[in-house]
């Protein structure tokens, strides 16, 4: 019988934030929009904040009414990535089949484990303790016949808990759950089988698979599948990953160009450390903005590949310029990269100047890696 673990770090923004600053620790954080202004939304909280209800994707607004004393930052995202690639290494020196699911989530695919750690139960526990011990990061994990279980499982003991569900018992294990605990249903499909007078998973398995095909179609199967344990037990273990992005909502709506500028440099920065980071170089630039009236617009280049700052922000802001063109505030700007490609030397071998400026964007990431993001700024245009 093949068994699945789903290690989800704990509060895992909040914890980073923790290593990065120590005062943090005991005292309700929250990682997201600025209060002050009233947009964003939560992206993390501690477990202290959320004695007072906060949970993620709150609207910052409601959060602060909730936990006005709490602690809000705006979080350092360069470091989660950082973190997030630490883990993996840890796992990939353990485990032969490794998934990453999101920044914080990983799958395991662990056959003929019990030969060297005894049992399933006791690997789980070996490599908790080993990411705690490298890098301080609580986790929990869950342990099933397929992913689904495994995910299920491990949000059952949060924090630094492990959850084991014996094959033959899934069944039994979902049965009692609320529907909203299979991964899956959102706000919308949550109302409306509770419209149905459906509200626990036993809800969902009383009935035949055909109620949900015929009222959800191929969702509504899956559903049912699901809700009576079934789940894929195979990883995806190469992700290609398509594209990098950042953007930021504003505290107030800008009708200055100079900050949407200086915003656009900020972000360029950031996503051109990631890219350098994973040794990639991006041939697509593409820029986002999003009107006080909500109405959005989209643009993209195709560029010669590269992970330089300045060629990607100067083609980002040629980009915008020229889109931008209605007199009304913005409320959003974002720019992204994709279509990537490894990075090799042999690209650059006859441009010495791009060299040298390579060189310096190198250096100026291993001081971010090390020391923080905004360890070193670049000049602004």
């Amino acid at each position: 019988m093949r068994l699945i673990l789903h290690l989800d770090l704990d509060a895992f923004f909040v914890s980073v934030e923790r290593i990065l600053n120590p005062k943090l620790k005991g005292k309700p954080v929250i990682v997201g929009g600025d209060p002050k202004y009233g947009r964003g939304v939560v992206a993390a909280c501690s477990y202290e904040a959320r004695q007072y209800g906060l949970h993620s994707a709150m609207p910052i607004r409601t959060a602060y009414r909730l936990c006005p004393n709490g602690i809000y930052i705006h979080g350092s995202h360069g470091e989660y990535s950082r973190f997030s690639d630490a883990v993996e290494n840890i796992l990939l020196k353990y485990a032969p089949l490794v998934e990453q699911a999101s920044i914080d989530e990983f799958y395991l695919d662990m056959p003929g484990c019990q030969k060297i750690y005894g049992s399933i139960f006791s690997f789980a526990s070996f490599i908790q303790k080993e990411i705690w011990t490298k890098l301080s990061l609580p986790c929990s994990i869950g342990i099933g016949s397929n992913k689904t279980i495994a995910k299920i499982a491990s949000d059952c003991m949060k924090p630094t808990g492990i959850t084991y569900v014996l094959p033959g018992m899934e069944k039994e294990f979902l049965s009692p759950m609320p529907i909203e605990t299979i991964p899956g249903v959102g706000n919308v499909m949550l109302k409306d089988l509770n419209s149905k007078g459906i509200y626990k998973i036993s809800d969902i398995t009383s009935l035949p698979q055909e109620y949900f095909a015929a009222a959800y179609g191929k969702y509504g199967i899956d559903l049912w599948r699901k809700a009576s344990g079934e789940g894929t037990e195979y990883l995806t273990i190469q992700r290609e990953r398509k594209s990098i992005s950042k953007e930021t909502t504003f505290g107030e709506d800008v009708t200055s160009n100079e900050v949407l500028k200086k915003t656009l440099f900020e972000l360029t920065g950031k996503i051109c450390q990631t890219m350098r980071n994973h040794g990639w170089i991006a041939s697509t630039v593409n820029v986002k903005l999003r009107y006080s009236d909500f109405q959005t617009l989209t643009r993209s280049r195709t560029i010669k590949p590269t992970d330089d700052d300045k060629i990607v922000f100067d083609t980002a802001w040629q980009l915008l310029s020229k889109a931008h063109i209605r007199r009304v505030a913005v409320r959003l700007v974002g720019v992204g990269l994709s279509n990537f490609s490894e990075y090799s030397e042999q690209e650059f071998l006859f441009e010495d100047e791009e060299i040298k400026r390579k060189k310096m964007f190198r250096a100026v990431t291993r001081i971010r890696d090390k020391f923080g993001y905004n360890a070193i700024s670049l000049p602004a245009p």
